[in-house]
């Protein structure tokens, strides 16, 4: 099951010549696109599926600078600053509210894990704070959880995740950018090194630009280029209620659950203690990237051998322009909800607060994210392929940070001579 997102009109065409070409219907993508065609900038947008059909909706909407590393934290002021913009720029209420998120701790070890972050970006003018058990129940009141203590970011946020991509969608098309779905792009035509069009699976399209924002499908694109891009998947299963009272409008992540206050009155909840780690091919090529974050983070991991392992064997993993390529045989990621990890967050939500004994499951759903080896995604120039830049392997984080990454991605696309923020943190050749 797929959550239900706000419709978007696009095109059933595309022109033959454009400036940009925007491989990725999700947030960063359409950002991008949308500040391309705010500055006159002509661009076309191509969707293998269809617009936000994947982690881009299934997220948990989450805004937060909160638990990032400190060199993503700009990136998160900076979308912050955009977030707050966004009804205005786009034409309708997208859900935005900086209404705080709190992270809780059961022992003191988890409380040191926080101390030390706060730490790491000290200078970052955040306004993080450490709470009492006392300082949560007054914010959140009604809960029966044993709290060590836990982090608080007033600043922090929320917008949902059904409304806000498309509602980008839509004000990119109002602007000028062309975006069409159910057009899988294959390769890239290249002259003399240098990018001069797309190859997609209704006829090619010459352009000056490429940005790939394709998020897990970014690895293969690129394989099949030459081009490595270390990212492996990993699963969240979400639940949606029916509008409900809760106990706070901060969103509140616990060791083991979450939840948030969503716009239509109901909450997103997860079991934040696991996650879905379906093991494909690519675990056995590069899994060894990620030996330092396994052996801190194996117990939040659910490994699973099974049909994904087929179905990703079964996808190729080069082929030609004349080729049917991999996008064209799976137009939408749409993983399965693990029943057993939504009854453990719901099971220890009501725990913490009984209240949520009363909630109504209205909806379940999951997404797969595409995670790199920090964490960090890949944001730049592809050395060797001139006219390639990536905005991609969000490990996910790219809702929250998206408008700001899109806005990056697009300065970054038309060299601009004052981009957003420093993107030095986010270069590919990091994992060189």
């Amino acid at each position: 099951m797929a959550p239900t997102i706000l419709p978007v009109q696009t095109a059933s065409s595309f022109p033959a010549q454009t400036t940009v070409v925007v491989i990725g219907g999700g947030i960063v993508g359409l950002t991008a696109a949308l500040v391309l065609a705010e500055r006159g900038v002509p661009v076309v947008l191509l969707e293998k599926g269809r617009v936000a059909g994947e982690q881009s909706s299934r997220n948990l909407g989450w805004i937060r600078k909160m638990g990032r590393s400190a060199p993503d934290v700009p990136m998160a002021q900076a979308a912050d600053r955009l977030w707050a913009q966004m009804p205005e720029r786009v034409g309708i209420d997208v859900g935005y509210r900086q209404a705080g998120i709190m992270y809780l701790a059961r022992t003191e070890a988890e409380m040191d894990m926080h101390r030390q972050w706060m730490k790491t970006v000290e200078g970052l003018s955040l306004d993080s704070q450490m709470l009492s058990a006392r300082e949560i129940d007054d914010r959140v009141p009604g809960g029966k959880g044993t709290w060590a203590g836990g982090i608080y970011t007033a600043s922090d946020g929320r917008a949902e995740p059904t409304l806000a991509p498309s509602a980008i969608a839509r004000a990119a098309i109002a602007k000028g950018a062309v975006i069409v779905e159910n057009c899988a792009v294959r390769t890239l035509v290249r002259s003399a090194g240098r990018v001069t069009g797309v190859v997609t699976e209704r006829g090619e399209i010459r352009c000056d630009q490429v940005l790939l924002a394709g998020a897990l499908w970014s690895r293969k694109f690129l394989a099949n280029l030459g081009v490595s891009l270390p990212t492996l998947p990993l699963v969240c299963s979400v639940i949606r209620t029916a509008p409900m009272e809760g106990p706070t409008e901060i969103a509140v992540g616990g060791p083991d659950f979450s939840f948030r206050k969503r716009l239509d009155g109901g909450y997103t909840i997860t079991q934040r203690g696991a996650l879905g780690a379906p093991l494909m091919l690519d675990h056995l090529l590069i899994g060894l990237r990620y030996l330092h974050m396994l052996r801190g983070q194996r117990q939040l991991l659910r490994i699973s051998l099974g049909s994904d392992f087929m179905k990703d064997i079964s996808l190729p993993r080069r082929w030609g322009a004349k080729s049917r390529s991999p996008f064209e045989r799976v137009r939408v990621m749409d993983p399965p909800a693990n029943p057993d990890i939504n009854a453990e967050a719901m099971r220890n939500l009501t725990a913490a607060w009984p209240l949520f004994s009363n909630a109504v499951v209205e909806e379940v759903w999951a997404g797969m994210m595409d995670i790199t080896p920090d964490s960090l995604p890949v944001i730049g120039p592809v050395a060797g392929i001139p006219g390639l830049t990536l905005a991609t392997g969000f490990s996910g984080h790219g809702f929250g940070t998206g408008p700001a990454a899109g806005q990056l991605a697009a300065d970054l696309v038309t060299a601009s001579s004052t981009p957003l923020l420093d993107p030095t943190p986010y270069r590919l050749e990091r994992f060189s």
